[in-house]
């Protein structure tokens, strides 16, 4: 659901929060970097590539845009906080804070503010690095120096604002670690790897790739991905085989599971949403990482990607929240994806899974999505979604209610003073009746709750 530019709800909500979800109407906003613009069918939304690296290595986030720059929005558009946590049924009370860590490349000095107005937006409870939440890092995992802004036409500060605004929205009450990278020339975000499991993470996301090279071995990258830590990984933004440019590695590595994009849209199903193979997601053959045992019937003779999927294409895309790019825009791609489903898996206590393999053997707690497609495979499963696995989505896209573990948050104990996500709706507002009445009574002061802090 896309919302149009107009005044955002002023809310206030309860269980010791209280926060305002007010939108930004700043006029004097920065000017967006130029941007490759997408391909896109008639009549669909201009759409673009917001990192651009010619050397292999690109982030994977594709936003709406206008004259080849970034489209503003004065108010969030797109897909909220509530609109994600209903579509996967993402449990919205757990016990504890576990820690998520996303590996980006370059600084972003508006990273801790801009963070700070998405989540005061839609009424999630403030993640700093004054109360902990928050944890920003170079790629050595030293608070500084941190790395330099980003060149123009390359701009990672979307990417990186995408995957704090995704985890915040999938898990508000989860921990953020930011590691940047110098840059997407080096071996940083390799290395940042490591130092991520070194900071005892519950999973790792990653939104980012380049395509292997044939005959090129990948043994030397595969050490920096053999953690004991869940690495989720955006399979690509440029179809099946990136393309034709090849499998997007760190996707198809070994250690790590591949997350695929779909088109998301509400609908009058019992679910209350449809899912589609976003046509621009990710889907491959390794060239050569071997094939892992579970993998039967992908057609390929080593790793298959997708595992796993979620919402990706920037035509049903996310609000997210970047003042270096003009405030609110509407970003996608499997950059949104790959996060969602890190924090998906954080927050049904599911975060000791490290393969796809448990995704096989749990296929029955995932929407499966049978229609669309990524490219030309020549019809095969590879590019064509289906019914059980495919290249695009994979085995399909979450189902938090099912995928929870021991019935409701990560330690399988309900929680009288967890935290409640989305505490404004996807417009704004409030998003329950009951939370109305909370913010009505903390603003007139009858309602006494008691404060929670956070740990």
């Amino acid at each position: 659901m896309h919302f149009g530019r107009g005044s955002a709800w002023l809310c206030v909500i309860g269980l010791g929060l209280v926060t305002s979800c007010v939108a930004d109407t700043d006029a004097s906003r920065a000017q967006p970097s130029a941007l490759v613009m997408d391909r896109v069918a008639d009549g669909a939304i201009p759409t673009a590539a917001a990192c651009t690296n010619p050397s292999g290595k690109r982030c994977f986030a594709h936003v709406q845009a206008a004259a080849g720059h970034v489209q503003p929005f004065d108010a969030p558009a797109g897909f909220g906080p509530a609109d994600l946590q209903a579509a996967y049924q993402i449990p919205t009370t757990i016990t504890g804070h576990p820690t998520i860590a996303l590996i980006d490349a370059y600084g972003y000095s508006a990273l801790e503010s801009d963070l700070g107005t998405y989540r005061a937006q839609f009424g999630l409870p403030p993640c700093t690095t004054a109360n902990g939440c928050l944890t920003i890092v170079n790629q050595n995992g030293e608070t500084s120096p941190l790395p330099g802004a980003p060149p123009s036409g390359d701009d990672w500060t979307l990417e990186t604002a995408l995957d704090v605004d995704m985890v915040s929205a999938a898990c508000p009450s989860c921990n953020l670690l930011v590691i940047q990278a110098d840059d997407d020339q080096g071996n940083g975000l390799e290395v940042a790897q490591g130092v991520a499991a070194q900071h005892n993470v519950a999973v790792i996301s990653n939104s980012w790739g380049g395509p292997e090279q044939a005959g090129v071995s990948l043994t030397a990258e595969e050490t920096y991905f053999d953690q004991s830590v869940p690495i989720f990984v955006a399979a690509g933004d440029n179809g099946y085989n990136d393309g034709g440019q090849g499998p997007d590695y760190p996707g198809t590595s070994a250690h790590t599971i591949a997350v695929g994009g779909t088109h998301l849209a509400k609908d009058s199903s019992a679910r209350g949403w449809t899912e589609t193979a976003w046509s621009s997601g990710g889907s491959a053959c390794s060239l050569s990482i071997a094939k892992p045992s579970y993998q039967t019937g992908t057609s390929c003779n080593f790793k298959a990607t997708a595992d796993i999927a979620a919402v990706g294409d920037p035509q049903t895309g996310m609000a997210s929240y970047d003042s270096t790019n003009g405030g609110w825009s509407v970003v996608g791609g499997t950059s949104a994806a790959a996060p969602i489903v890190a924090a998906i898996f954080a927050a049904t206590g599911n975060a000791s899974q490290t393969s796809g393999e448990f995704i096989m053997q749990n296929a029955d707690k995932l929407n499966d999505v049978t229609s669309g497609n990524n490219g030309d495979c020549g019809g095969g499963i590879l590019c064509n979604a289906g019914k059980g696995w495919d290249g695009p989505t994979g085995y399909g896209t979450p189902n938090g209610k099912l995928l929870v573990a021991n019935g409701g948050s990560p330690d399988g104990q309900a929680d009288p003073y967890g935290v409640v996500s989305g505490g404004c709706n996807a417009e704004g507002g409030p998003s329950s009746l009951l939370e109305l009445v909370l913010a009505i009574g903390l603003v007139i002061g009858l309602v006494p709750i008691r404060r929670r802090v956070r740990g």
